[in-house]
């Protein structure tokens, strides 16, 4: 979806003001000076371009924009709430740098700091949602003024779009805060009270089943950014299993599988890509359209909300060591001897090593690590080994760099404008890919159980992960060979198929499976906190995680942790914004309610 630039006036900005508010901030310009020319007002957006270019700037708002970049809580990929708040990754950086991810890591929810971040994801989320409403008022609008400016197809399409992206939007809101407002394009005060969370999948649902009512089975226009049929579709499945409607998600994970639409990528390389031919490719659910050569001055079209996550000083990155893996994660990619997670077969151990994990420890390794962690001595994609000097402070974030956000060096992707051009470019940030499809279906056939089918959808998912390990990296055809190659020397590879017996005869072994399958594929993807909650057990995990877990603890190997708060049921949602609650007051009372604990 590079269209997204096609209006670059619209870019950073809520374009949702009333025709009457666009109006009333030009007045009194200059007193009695007549109506300024070049501005947008209800008029001038009431047409074809104006209604195209709301909805590119609905899409705009999945990443961090002008309104909503006062921090990285925006960013797309929910490195800080899903990653770093879970046992995936750490802050990174240095202790003074980004002071609130520290309280978000600490658990320490609760602090102005922390605040700052959350306030920063609530307005960009929302951001997201009055810009696809604004979308849908100015088309109906248009079809009321000039109803020959869209055919009937060409509105119900536009609709479509809207109403998944305000799904999208309200879907992020709702799995960082449980209970939320939900607003549609009727809403006419910002000042709405929260429903509970079961009442707000149901609202969701409501937008999503119109969405595939209306969107077309292909992209419009040919543009493969935009939302389908079958992208609400997935999505509505994605709904249904977070609200724990199991059987309702194994029908609507088969349907899209059975579609062939979506697919597996050929190897794991080719998922986590700047390769310009590789991008929206066969595993593309949804992604986040980075561009990093449009003509945007500062580059800020591009992969910006993930712009920290990268090696620092003296690598060819510079800046800025954000977002690091944790040992837990590294230890979580050992295998045992026949190439399944040690996790499962020795959950007393497996995460017992605090050392760095460097290349020529021969340990046996799922090949996922190292499309996933950079590590001493270990090839890093194309750009050479990587190196523990371009860590910024070993102490504080431990020896790892987190990779799939990295653009390979041959990619020609790397941005060439605007501060430390070397950390952004044009790699989509994958916000719902057709692995991460296949193993909620798994996992709804868990639920259901239905293990022969979740067994099937598990293992197609490590067929995958066996075909191509990390290379040498010196070309694109070197970056990526088979998981025996002989010019691997820094790492042994292996990844199996789980074997009918104990999966099938084993519901709580299936189980754990496909969580353990869920955590290698998906590692420091946003995902994992979300996963924790969803399967109700965020408080015995993290507690572990920092305490002692698989032999293990992270207080021990990251001194700071030392002053995490334990994981309690108030951590079930993220705590509302104080700034938020204040400002839905109504003469002088609050219609947004915190939620419990906060």
């Amino acid at each position: 979806m590079k269209t997204i630039l096609k209006y670059p006036l619209l870019r950073g900005m809520a374009v949702v003001i009333s025709a009457t508010a666009l109006a009333y901030g030009c007045k009194d310009f200059l007193q009695n000076a007549a109506e300024p020319q070049g501005t947008l007002t209800g008029q001038t957006l009431a047409n074809r371009t104006g209604v195209e270019g709301n909805l590119i700037a609905a899409y705009r708002a999945l990443d961090c924009t002008n309104s909503t970049s006062s921090d990285w809580g925006c960013a797309a990929s929910n490195w800080v709430f899903g990653s770093v708040a879970s046992d995936d990754s750490y802050k990174g950086s240095d202790g003074l740098d980004q002071p609130p991810i520290n309280d978000i890591e600490g658990y320490h929810w609760g602090t102005p700091q922390a605040g700052t971040y959350l306030n920063t994801k609530w307005a960009q989320v929302y951001e997201g949602v009055v810009r696809t409403n604004a979308t849908l008022r100015l088309l109906h609008q248009v079809q009321l003024s000039n109803p020959t400016e869209f055919t009937a197809t060409e509105v119900k399409e536009i609709e479509g779009e809207a109403l998944f992206l305000r799904a999208h939007y309200h879907f992020e809101a709702w799995r960082m805060w449980g209970n939320i407002p939900y607003y549609r394009e009727d809403d006419a005060d910002f000042r709405k009270p929260n429903i509970d969370s079961t009442a707000v999948a149901v609202e969701l649902l409501k937008d999503l089943n119109d969405a595939i009512a209306k969107l077309p089975a292909t992209p419009r226009n040919g543009e493969k950014g935009r939302a389908t049929s079958w992208t609400a579709k997935a999505y509505k499945g994605r709904v249904q299993l977070y609200d724990h409607q199991y059987a309702n998600a194994v029908t609507t994970f088969q349907e899209v599988k059975a579609s062939g639409v979506y697919a597996l990528e050929s190897s794991f390389d080719r998922v986590w890509t700047a390769y310009k031919d590789e991008e929206n490719g066969k595993e593309t659910i949804f992604a986040y359209q980075a561009s990093s050569q449009d003509g945007e001055p500062g580059a800020a079209n591009s992969n910006y909300g993930e712009r920290l996550n990268f090696p620092y000083d003296p690598s060819h990155f510079k800046c800025c060591g954000f977002n690091p893996p944790t040992q837990n994660l590294v230890n979580y990619f050992r295998v045992d001897a026949a190439g399944l997670p040690l996790s499962l077969s020795s959950p007393g151990t497996w995460n017992a090593s605090d050392a760095n994990f460097v290349a020529g420890d021969m340990t046996p390794v799922d090949p996922r690590l190292d499309w996933t962690v950079g590590r001493q001595g270990v090839p890093f994609k194309d750009w050479g080994a990587y190196s523990t000097t371009w860590v910024r402070d070993l102490p504080n974030g431990g020896p790892y760099m987190p990779k799939k956000n990295i653009h390979e060096k041959n990619s020609g992707a790397e941005a060439t404008v605007g501060w430390q051009p070397e950390q952004q470019s044009s790699e989509n940030i994958h916000l719902f890919r057709y692995a991460d499809l296949l193993l909620m279906l798994a996992e709804a056939q868990v639920e259901t159980n239905d293990l022969a089918g979740a067994l099937v959808n598990v293992n197609l998912v490590r067929a995958r992960a066996g075909v191509k390990a990390q290379g040498p990296g010196t070309d694109r055809a070197t970056t990526a060979v088979a998981i025996n190659d002989p010019s691997i020397t820094w790492a042994t590879y292996s990844v199996s198929q789980y074997p009918a017996v104990p999966f099938i005869t084993d519901q709580t072994y299936a189980r754990n499976a496909v969580r353990a399958e869920r955590r290698v594929e998906l590692a420091v993807e946003g995902q994992r906190f979300f996963d924790l909650r969803r399967w109700g057990i965020t408080a015995p995990v993290i507690n572990g995680y920092l305490t002692g877990i698989g032999g293990g603890a992270e207080n021990t190997r990251r001194g700071y942790l030392k002053a995490a708060e334990a994981i309690t049921a108030r951590h079930r949602f993220y705590p509302i914004p104080n700034t938020q609650i204040e400002l839905s007051k109504v003469g002088g009372q609050l219609t947004l309610i915190q939620n419990p604990g906060w």
